[in-house]
């Protein structure tokens, strides 16, 4: 897709969501498993979408602030790849986070705990500015392109004078 065309196709942008959505909680349930699976019995939904989990007093809760901001940050270079473009990385990390909320709404109630509001605030902002950075330095690459002759023309005929 070329950059300078402003098509807006619904089914492009749903389908970015649902690949942003389960690439990040792929990788939290990654990151989970390691950190805080090996720290716990079950691992459960409970570490996914309950509030209560992310607390510093314990050594689990800090794996699970771990695991969200590690997932932030994977969150990051899947934008690079999906959404392409530096300008939409704020309102995919938003979206992003924004559905977070209603599950977690869903499943445990209102986050009534500070540290969920600073870890997930800090993981969105780490998710929209490092997307966003990593998007505007593929999208300031240069452009290879192959010469196929040997020589390059200049505008000039052979006499040296100008032929345009």
């Amino acid at each position: 897709m070329f950059y300078g065309a402003s098509v807006w196709d619904p089914w492009l942008i749903v389908a970015q969501i649902v690949c942003l959505q389960c690439l990040y909680y792929l990788t939290l349930g990654f990151f989970l498993s390691f950190l805080v699976g090996t720290r716990v019995s079950h691992l459960t939904l409970v570490y996914f979408f309950d509030f209560a989990t992310i607390t510093t007093s314990t050594v689990t809760g800090c794996c699970v602030i771990a695991s969200l901001l590690l997932t932030s940050f994977a969150g990051a270079g899947y934008m690079v790849f999906l959404i392409e473009r530096a300008k939409k990385c704020l309102d995919f990390s938003a979206t992003l986070y924004i559905i977070h909320l209603f599950k977690c709404i869903i499943y445990g109630g209102w986050p009534s705990s500070i540290s969920w509001w600073v870890v997930n605030g800090t993981g969105f902002a780490v998710m929209a500015l490092l997307g966003e950075y990593l998007c505007i330095k593929r999208e300031l690459r240069e452009i290879p392109i192959a010469r196929s002759r040997s020589t390059v023309w200049t505008g000039r005929d052979v006499l040296g004078t100008d032929s345009v």
